[in-house]
């Protein structure tokens, strides 16, 4: 059973869903995640394990969707006046941030509890949309930018690729490759 993608629900739904949110995280810096179950974080939450099945299906569901909204910026790139700049400061914060063991478990997280693709969809929205902030303040100071896109194939690919699969060797000198690299070749 797969849950149903729900933009911002109001009311009490936004209150269910901060709830349980809120237990999981809780109780995984209480006892681990491999430790959590769903009548624990119902229980942590106030609400009734049926609630939770009922909104999520099970627990890896669950742990994909906080996961999700943890992945989400809580802020737009700040602005250092220059493209490269920008970029770099973005790709060296998005980097330390999705390479952490929490950062990684969230991506492991938000990938496996989503058998239908809509939680990649909309982490690779919110780096897209960052990235678009980026380009759209080089275009405001009439500096020459590259697309969307190819910032996510050169170097938001290349980072999530090594993050995934080969951790090792990962820093802000590596982001900063990355970005120059599409600079040179923009």
């Amino acid at each position: 059973m797969s849950r149903k993608p729900m933009a911002r629900p109001g009311g009490r739904s936004a209150r269910v869903q901060e709830a349980v949110h809120g237990a999981v995280r809780e109780l995984t810096g209480e006892v681990g995640r491999d430790a959590l179950t769903v009548p624990l974080v119902a229980a942590r939450a106030g609400v009734t394990p049926s609630t939770v099945y009922r909104r999520w299906g099970d627990l890896q569901a669950l742990l994909s969707d906080v996961a999700v909204e943890r992945l989400r910026p809580e802020a737009l790139p700040e602005d250092r006046g220059d493209l490269t700049a920008d970029l770099m400061a973005w790709a060296e914060e998005f980097l330390d941030e999705m390479s952490s063991p929490p950062g990684r478990a969230y991506i492991r997280d938000a990938l496996l509890g989503d058998p239908d693709g809509g939680n990649a969809d909309r982490c690779s929205a919110y780096a897209a949309e960052q990235i678009a902030v980026i380009l759209a303040r080089a275009a405001g100071r009439d500096q020459s930018a590259p697309e969307v896109e190819s910032v996510i194939d050169q170097v938001v690919a290349p980072m999530m690729y090594r993050i995934l699969f080969r951790p090792e060797g990962l820093d802000a000198a590596y982001a900063r490759r990355l970005v120059s690299g599409l600079i040179r070749a923009s």
